[in-house]
């Protein structure tokens, strides 16, 4: 699975209505196809380099989520990592008033 880092319209991902066509946008943190749509390899590789009329990267890849080939990318322990720091905080602000 892949997040949206930049927001962007999906110029292959589209609705035809009377006044022409309707573009899915995609908003920063959105996860890359939306349910119900598949994307293809050569336009993952598009929106993920600068080969894209924007000529940045639009999407990454999520920590975590298997590849196509079925290795898992790298992850290291981010999530992890993030809900420690949150309880040591919660931890240092709790001793802070405690001792005020």
């Amino acid at each position: 699975m892949y997040k949206v880092v930049v927001s962007f319209m999906d110029l292959t991902d589209y609705q035809e209505s009377k006044s022409g066509k309707i573009y899915h946008s995609y908003n920063v943190g959105d996860a890359f196809p939306r349910a119900g749509k598949e994307a293809s390899d050569e336009r993952i590789t598009e929106l993920s380099g600068t080969e894209n009329k924007r000529g940045v990267p639009l999407i990454e890849m999520v920590a975590g989520e298997e590849t196509d080939s079925g290795s898992e990318a790298s992850v290291g322990v981010s999530e992890e990592n993030a809900t420690e720091t949150k309880t040591k905080a919660k931890s240092t602000r709790k001793k802070s008033t405690d001792s005020e």
